[in-house]
């Protein structure tokens, strides 16, 4: 079985959010909502991840995620979808002072003429 380290960026009392690396690269991002019954969660592969590691990596969630939850869920449900990620964005406040800065230059900005 192939060897995955699972990064958790986020967590909510009831949710958590994980980045999955094989050893070299990102290759998954996996979102686990917990109800008091059962887990559900959505997985995004990389397109390059074969039929056989998805296989490899939905265990290792199970293994190592899920049932490790307290309390302990039988049912694990997962929607998975493949693709090529993009991008990370995010606000980023300096970003927007800046923007307004050069609006203000060019005479375009907010200010009074």
């Amino acid at each position: 079985m192939a060897e995955f380290r699972f990064t958790r960026e986020a967590r909510t009392p009831h949710s958590e959010s994980y980045r999955v690396d094989d050893g070299e690269h990102a290759i998954a991002r996996a979102d686990i909502h917990l109800t008091a019954a059962s887990a559900h969660a959505t997985l995004v592969i990389h397109q390059s991840v074969s039929d056989d590691t998805l296989h490899d990596l939905l265990e290792a969630l199970d293994d190592e995620i899920v049932s490790t939850a307290d309390p302990y869920r039988e049912d694990l449900i997962v929607t998975v979808w493949r693709g090529e990620e993009v991008g990370v964005f995010a606000d980023d406040s300096d970003d927007d002072e800046e923007d307004e800065e050069d609006e203000d230059e060019d005479g375009e900005g907010g200010g009074s003429s």
